[in-house]
């Protein structure tokens, strides 16, 4: 696993790269699961080849940082303006 210091922005597929590809990076993600062998080659497969499975597995444990940053109060919770009925 990588070490705290890693970010987006160090990494060499940033988020716009990945913003079309991300349905297909969950799906193949959920279809696989994380306990499949292989699973970087076979996301990347699922994708189309669009990302190596080096980049599919940076681009999994950068989401996995952000859920440990967020679940450990390093990143603030976003304030939200909700509108609906319950406002």
């Amino acid at each position: 696993m990588s070490s705290g210091s890693s970010s987006r922005s160090n990494s060499p597929s940033s988020d716009s790269e990945w913003s079309k590809e991300n349905k297909m990076f969950e799906e193949a993600l959920a279809y696989y699961g994380v306990s499949s062998p292989n699973l970087w080659e076979k996301v990347a497969s699922a994708m189309g080849g669009t990302k190596s499975a080096e980049e599919v597995r940076r681009h999994f444990q950068i989401l996995v940082d952000d859920i440990n940053n967020i679940e450990h109060g390093r990143i603030p919770f976003p304030k939200y303006k909700t509108q609906g009925f319950w406002t």
